[in-house]
C-alpha cells in the first residue's frame, strides 16, 4: 500500500501517526528467531525494524528522504514507549530502545491515537465602525443631501425595470479609519485568505483567532529594512550583540566585519556550539505553540510549492515581530552556512545541512504537548524554510496590496439610497462558489451591459449638453461599446431622430449674391443676339 500524502487540516500530526503505525505494522516482516537457547515466533531484531521504518519514511511523501536513521530510532523509542511494539517478553513504556539485534513484536492490536476534542473556539465577527454615525459635534443636516425625482416616463426609458419614483439618495462621508479599524481589518483579510489557501471550512480546529494580534501583523507588513527584516520597537528584544556577532561570523565565512580571524583551529565549531546553545534554551519555539497546528497543516502542502509559498508567508506574518525577525535571521544563516564551501565541517559524521536541520528545527517549531512526531515535522518544516526562505520570510505583496485598495475604498465618500438597511459598500463576508460557463457568460453580459445601457441612455437623452458635444460622446461610445450601441440604434434613423433636422429659409440677399456671377453671362449672350 503506498502511502499518500495527508492534506492540510485538525489533527494532523494524529493522522500522520495513526498511518505510520499502520503501514509499519503491514510492511515490517515477521518470522522465528532464536535467543538464548528459545524459538520466538513472529518477531524482528531491532535492526531489521530501523531497516524497514527509515525506508518506510523515506519513500512517505509527508516525510522524504532527508530523514536520517537517528532520527528512525528515536521514532521507534517512542513506539516502545506507547506500546506500539514490545520486547519478546511483553515489555514497554521506556525508551530504551536501541538499534541492535535486541528482540521485538507487535502486540495484539497497536494503540491508535484517538483526535482529541477541542473546545470549539467560535468564528471570530471582527467589528468595524459603523460608517452611519456622525463624527462627535457634527449634524446630520450639514452633510449636503440631493434629491432625485423623475417621472414615470423617464425612469422607464432611463432603465427598463419599473415605473415608479426614484428614491432619494444621499453623500455618506466615511469616517477617518483609525490604527485601530486597520489593523482589524488586516487581521480579518489575512486570516481569511489563509483559510482558502489552506482550503479549510474553518480556521478554528487548527487556530484560536482570538489570539492572533493585529498589531503583530501590521509591524510586521511595514516596519521592514531594506533587507526585508522587521525592525523591532521595542529594542530590548533585540538579539545580543555577542550572538548577532557570532552568526554573521558564520553567515559570512571567512570574511567578517564584527570579528578578527581566529588563530586557533576548531574556532568555527565552537561559535556555532554558542549558537546552537542560545538557541536551544528558549522556553518556546520561534514559531510559537500556539502556531503548531498552523504550520503543521501547511505542511499537507508542499506537492503544490506556490500554495506551500504563500501559506507559509501568511502564517509568518501572524507571529510576533521578535519572533519573526529571530526566525528571519537564524534561518538566513542556515541557509548561507549550508551554501559555504569555504566554512571548514562544523562535524566530522554528519553532512552540513543535516547538522543545520538537526541543531535548529525544534527551536523552530515543536507542540507543547511534545508530540511524538514532533522531530520529524519540524525537520520537513525547516528543511523547506532553507530552500525557500527569501520568499518565505518576505512581506506578501498580493495580499497588502488588496487590503491597502479595500481600506482606500473605505475612506472614499459614496452614496446611499433612502432605505437602504445596509451599506452596499461593505458586504458581509461571503464564500466563492463554482458555477457552470452558460452561468458565468449570462452574468458577465449582464453585469456589464445594464450599466453601459444606462449610461448610453444618459446621453441620449440628456437636453444639457450641446448637439456637437452630444454627437462626440455618441462616437466615443460607439467605438469603445459598439454592441451595446447597436442594441439602442439598430438603425441609423433611430440615431437621427436624436437630431431633428431644422428647415431654415435662406434670406433674400443671399440667393440674390448667388445670381450675381452669372449677370456677365446673359449681357454676353445678347451682345451676340
Amino acid at each position: 500500500m503506498e502511502p499518500g500524502l495527508v492534506g492540510p487540516g485538525p489533527y494532523r500530526a494524529t493522522r500522520l501517526w495513526n498511518e505510520i503505525i499502520e503501514h509499519f505494522r503491514a510492511g515490517m516482516p515477521l518470522r522465528k528467531h532464536r535467543c538464548r537457547f528459545k524459538s520466538y515466533e513472529r518477531c524482528f531484531k531491532a535492526s531489521e525494524a530501523v531497516d524497514c521504518l527509515h525506508e518506510l519514511l523515506g519513500s512517505n511523501q509527508n516525510f522524504g528522504p532527508e530523514v536520517t536513521r537517528n532520527q528512525t530510532v528515536k521514532l521507534l523509542r517512542k513506539f516502545l514507549k506507547n506500546h506500539v511494539i514490545e520486547d519478546i517478553k511483553g515489555r514497554w513504556g521506556k525508551e530504551d530502545f536501541q538499534d541492535d539485534g535486541h528482540l521485538y513484536r507487535f502486540p495484539p492490536s497497536s494503540p491508535l491515537k484517538p483526535y482529541p476534542k477541542k473546545t470549539s473556539c467560535g468564528m471570530e465577527v471582527i467589528k468595524f465602525p459603523d460608517w452611519n454615525e456622525p463624527k462627535a459635534g457634527t449634524s446630520q443636516e450639514h452633510i449636503p443631501v440631493k434629491s432625485i425625482t423623475m417621472n414615470s416616463e423617464m425612469w422607464y426609458k432611463r432603465h427598463s425595470i419599473a415605473i415608479g419614483e426614484v428614491p432619494a439618495c444621499k453623500l455618506v462621508f466615511r469616517r477617518e479609519l483609525t490604527q485601530t479599524n486597520i489593523g482589524e481589518i488586516w487581521k480579518s483579510m489575512t486570516l481569511s485568505r489563509l483559510q482558502k489557501v489552506l482550503g479549510l471550512d474553518s480556521l478554528n480546529e487548527v487556530l484560536d483567532t482570538k489570539l492572533v494580534n493585529s498589531k503583530h501583523i501590521v509591524q510586521n507588513a511595514y516596519n521592514v529594512n531594506k533587507q526585508g527584516i522587521v525592525t523591532l520597537e521595542d529594542k530590548s528584544k533585540e538579539l545580543p550583540h555577542w550572538i548577532l556577532s557570532a552568526m554573521k561570523s558564520l553567515a559570512n565565512w571567512p570574511s567578517c566585519s564584527d570579528l578578527k580571524q581566529p588563530t586557533y583551529s576548531g574556532f568555527e565549531r565552537d561559535v556555532f556550539k554558542t549558537i546552537v546553545d542560545y538557541f536551544g534554551q528558549m522556553k518556546e519555539p520561534l514559531l510559537t505553540f500556539h502556531f503548531f497546528d498552523v504550520f503543521v497543516s501547511v505542511l499537507g502542502l508542499l506537492q503544490k510549492h506556490s500554495k506551500a509559498v504563500e501559506a507559509f508567508q501568511i502564517s509568518c506574518l501572524l507571529l510576533p515581530p521578535e519572533n519573526r525577525k529571530r526566525l528571519q535571521l537564524l534561518v538566513r544563516m542556515m541557509a548561507r552556512i549550508s551554501c559555504n564551501k569555504d566554512l571548514p565541517p562544523l562535524s566530522e559524521s554528519v553532512r552540513t545541512r543535516t547538522l543545520m536541520v538537526q541543531a535548529f528545527s525544534r527551536c523552530i517549531l515543536c507542540s507543547k504537548d511534545e508530540m511524538d512526531l514532533d522531530e520529524l515535522l519540524a525537520a520537513k518544516l525547516v528543511s523547506f524554510l532553507m530552500d525557500n526562505y527569501q520568499e518565505i520570510l518576505s512581506v506578501p505583496s498580493a495580499l497588502k496590496s488588496s487590503i491597502e485598495e479595500h481600506v482606500v475604498h473605505l475612506q472614499r465618500v459614496q452614496i446611499k439610497y433612502a432605505g437602504a438597511d445596509t451599506d452596499a459598500t461593505f458586504p458581509p463576508p461571503s464564500f466563492c462558489h463554482q458555477i457552470s460557463t452558460d452561468e458565468f457568460e449570462f452574468q458577465k453580459a449582464t453585469g456589464s451591459q445594464e450599466p453601459l445601457t444606462a449610461l448610453l441612455e444618459e446621453i441620449a437623452t440628456n437636453k444639457e449638453i450641446s448637439v456637437k458635444d452630444k454627437k462626440k460622446k455618441l462616437k466615443q461610445f460607439q467605438k469603445s461599446y459598439p454592441e451595446v450601441y447597436r442594441v439602442r440604434f439598430p438603425t441609423p434613423e433611430t440615431e437621427t431622430v436624436l437630431f431633428p433636422e431644422k428647415n431654415k429659409q435662406k434670406p433674400p440677399i443671399l440667393m440674390w449674391a448667388l445670381k450675381k456671377p452669372f449677370q456677365p453671362f446673359h449681357r454676353t449672350r445678347s451682345f451676340r443676339m
